[in-house]
């Protein structure tokens, strides 16, 4: 699920970031931007129009304004009215350039929004393809609670009632942060990064039945949230069920998939005297045991008892064969 972008959504959300101001009149910014790419025209300012992406927003910089400056009137007429026959979403000067006639005639007549910024064309560049990239992101929502525990993004899911919240509430209470609460936001950044946030007006708000609503912050204050977290670890909450199949050494890792990412999958039973919240702690530092430091515990303990049956076997072998 991809979010519409309008080049009037654009130009409200990053009008003071990029410096933006428009020029000409507002009829295209109704057009929707459908490409997370910015480019420059390049040759098609030329005349060259073969592979031209013109579906992306189009950038003008220095080099192409001192080129449209640079060519007789008929010719730069001509070039721009070429330019401007495709279904751009919009286009943008940078440096505070002026527009070189008839630039804004043309732009108007085939009803493109042009954008003026402030900003030189690379620090623009900069600035556009994070917002851009995030804009066009896959995305979805998870039911569960998302925490920051010891730098890992744990999301607690499990059915309705089952704890989640309480849980992630006591993690807050030991010193870790919340990210949202009940609702997750999830989109995913590159190839393997998925990315989770709360809902505008309910981030940081928790519901705990029985109590109400909390306002972390306000409770614990501003160092017990935080606006954003990577998933790293989907931690599955369930009853504990006797005659339920347990891993009980951890070598039989479960994955789940989430836009495409294998996420690892931790299912922790929940019975009466359990510390889920102790638990939580652990499986964030294993988390980082085992994927930053390379070390897995349940592989290093197997090897270990395959070492020790080994030796054993040569032991009793050498013995077997010693028959002086």
């Amino acid at each position: 699920m991809n979010r519409r972008l309008t080049v009037g959504t654009l130009f409200e959300r990053m009008k003071d970031t990029l410096e933006l101001e428009l020029l000409g009149p507002s009829t295209g910014l109704d057009r929707e931007i459908t490409s997370p790419e910015a480019s420059s025209p390049g040759l098609v300012l030329a005349g060259y129009i073969n592979r031209f992406p013109y579906q992306r927003i189009q950038v003008l910089g220095e080099t192409e304004i001192t080129y449209l400056q640079s060519l007789g009137e008929v010719q730069r007429t001509a070039n721009l009215e070429q330019f401007f026959g495709f279904p751009l979403p919009c286009a943008f000067i940078t440096k505070g350039l002026e527009p070189p006639t008839p630039l804004m005639r043309l732009a108007e007549e085939a009803g493109v929004t042009v954008l003026r910024s402030q900003l030189k064309t690379a620090e623009f560049y900069r600035l556009i393809k994070p917002f851009l990239s995030d804009q066009f992101a896959p995305t979805t929502t998870l039911h569960g609670s998302l925490a920051d525990v010891y730098g890992v993004g744990l999301f607690f899911t499990g059915k309705s009632g089952i704890g989640k919240s309480e849980c992630v509430l006591d993690l807050v209470e030991r010193g870790h942060r919340l990210v949202a609460d009940d609702l997750v936001f999830v989109s995913r950044r590159g190839n393997d990064v998925l990315i989770g946030r709360g809902h505008e007006l309910q981030r940081h708000f928790m519901e705990i039945r029985g109590v109400g609503l909390l306002d972390i912050p306000a409770i614990f204050g501003i160092h017990a949230v935080r606006q954003q977290k990577r998933l790293e670890v989907v931690v599955v909450l369930e009853e504990w069920d006797g005659n339920a199949h347990v891993d009980r050494t951890g070598l039989d890792v479960q994955t789940i998939d989430i836009l495409g990412v294998e996420i690892p999958k931790i299912t922790v039973h929940l019975n009466p005297g359990k510390n889920i919240t102790v638990i939580a702690e652990v499986i964030a530092m294993n988390h980082l045991l085992r994927y930053y430091r390379g070390y897995d515990t349940a592989t290093a303990f197997n090897e270990q008892l395959i070492d020790r049956m080994r030796r054993k076997s040569d032991v009793q072998r050498y013995l077997q064969e010693d028959d002086e």
